[in-house]
């Protein structure tokens, strides 16, 4: 099993908005082979941010890296983004292989 997960800082205020692009976004996960599972998880809050993290759960590293270089991939991250003001920098990506199950 192989986990990715992006880390978003959203600013206060644009929660409901990000929400929203995801919950109606084509993602195209479930036409990849080797893709497991998807969730956008929403975490604690600070001064600025609210903290959120898309989680993905992959067959293998080599599935996931198969996603990254696919058309599915282009696509998914070819549609609308959020407005200005809405990120509070760059996401950050987090990978994991499972070790113990």
């Amino acid at each position: 099993m192989f986990i990715a997960m992006n880390r978003f800082k959203i600013a206060l205020g644009f929660e409901e908005g990000f929400e929203k692009i995801w919950r109606e976004r084509d993602s195209y996960l479930s036409e990849v082979s080797g893709f497991q599972s998807f969730s956008l998880l929403k975490g604690p809050e600070a001064e600025n941010h609210v903290l959120y993290a898309s989680h993905t759960v992959w067959e293998s590293r080599a599935a996931f890296e198969a996603w990254t270089e696919s058309d599915h991939f282009r696509k998914a991250h070819a549609q609308k983004s959020a407005p200005k003001g809405t990120y509070l920098g760059h996401p950050v990506l987090e990978t994991f292989e499972s070790v113990v199950r």
